[in-house]
């Protein structure tokens, strides 16, 4: 659509500037500290595409679990998926972010976190003593 002005010698064609966008999203702090919390605990964050569903944080086994909008959620994650912070997969209505190490050294920085706390997904699984299965002295013994 066109938007016109008067001038003193009648009506003008020239069109005007666009109005303003709308102000970006507006986040509740409490909101913003739990999903970096919980993304920076576990290194991956889910969220489905409802965006007027609500997304309940922490510990299924926990009866007090934070409960949050999606769209925070899906918002607070697109920003960080901008500055290259998370990664982004889309699958079966669902949205994964999962974080990237510039994302921890963020997220660490923000939550004033050591630098010796890693979330769980960069955590290397510790190795265990002793030989391969299968092999002589493994499980279902030697071989022969």
């Amino acid at each position: 659509r066109l938007h016109t002005y008067t001038t003193r010698r009648g009506k003008s064609q020239k069109p005007l500037p666009p109005p303003p966008l709308s102000p970006a999203m507006i986040v509740p702090k409490k909101n913003r500290i739990a999903i970096y919390n919980q993304l920076f605990k576990d290194g991956v964050i889910v969220a489905a595409k409802d965006h007027f569903g609500v997304t309940s944080l922490g510990d299924p086994k926990d009866e007090t679990r934070e409960k949050v909008p999606t769209l925070h959620i899906i918002k607070l994650c697109q920003s960080l998926d901008s500055r290259g912070l998370v990664r982004t997969t889309f699958s079966w209505q669902h949205y994964y972010y999962f974080l990237e190490d510039a994302g921890v050294a963020y997220l660490q920085s923000y939550l004033g976190i050591p630098s010796e706390v890693i979330p769980t997904t960069h955590q290397k699984p510790p190795r265990t003593a002793g030989r391969l299965p299968g092999g002589p002295g493994g499980p279902g013994g030697p071989r022969g």
